[in-house]
């Protein structure tokens, strides 16, 4: 049986502080895209450590991307999730708006809850790509993006995703922690705080 391990927005809180001054001098995000549901508090909470004085909040666009599916389970109560194996695009960036220009030129932090298999944030990498590729020729910029990325926790396990070889040798890769390949239950799933919490100090330190 796969263990469980319930996450609490304290700890949220503190892996994004822990990670906030590597991000900030080694990544130099000047825009976040948020990938939902899971990196959409993560990358509010960063927000507030990557602010600096007399400089704005970095700007968080959203794109929605899902990968696991609810498998039938024998408790109604406790529904059992596995990775799937095609990524659901439910919501990206509006091609409409001045919202694709925007990411040329930029250093642009991805930022999602987990690392499993890789392949969602393979395929976040690989269409913002090719996106702001077709941007920059529009703009006629000459001006490089760069993406970096940045999940709360790292699943140590065989990925069947792949991200750019580039962005792993220039280090714009960063997990805050990295774990077994547990399931882990992160607060804003919970419909019921307090016992997530209950459960999360009755736990041992994962």
């Amino acid at each position: 049986m796969v263990e469980k391990v319930y996450v609490t927005y304290n700890e949220v809180h503190k892996l994004c502080q822990a990670s906030a001054d590597q991000i900030l001098n080694e990544f130099k995000p000047n825009l976040m895209i948020a990938i939902g549901g899971g990196g959409y508090v993560p990358a509010r909470i960063l927000r507030s450590f990557l602010k600096r004085p007399s400089a704005p909040n970095i700007p968080i666009q959203a794109i929605g991307l899902s990968l696991y599916e609810q498998l039938p389970s024998s408790n109604p109560s406790n529904p059992v999730e596995t990775p799937g194996t095609k990524v659901t695009r439910t919501q990206w960036l509006d091609f409409s708006s001045l919202e694709m220009a925007n990411l040329v030129g930029k250093n642009i932090l991805i930022v999602d809850e987990v690392d499993d298999t890789r392949t969602t944030l393979e395929y976040a990498v690989r269409e913002l790509q090719k996106d702001v590729e077709k941007a920059t020729q529009q703009a006629g910029s000459s001006e490089p993006t760069h993406f970096s990325i940045f999940v709360l926790h790292n699943k140590d396990k065989t990925k069947k995703g792949h991200l750019p070889q580039t962005m792993m040798d220039d280090g714009r890769y960063l997990a805050a922690k990295t774990v077994s390949d547990i399931w882990i239950c992160y607060p804003w799933e919970a419909t019921d705080i307090d016992q997530h919490d209950k459960l999360a100090a009755s736990q041992a330190k994962y």
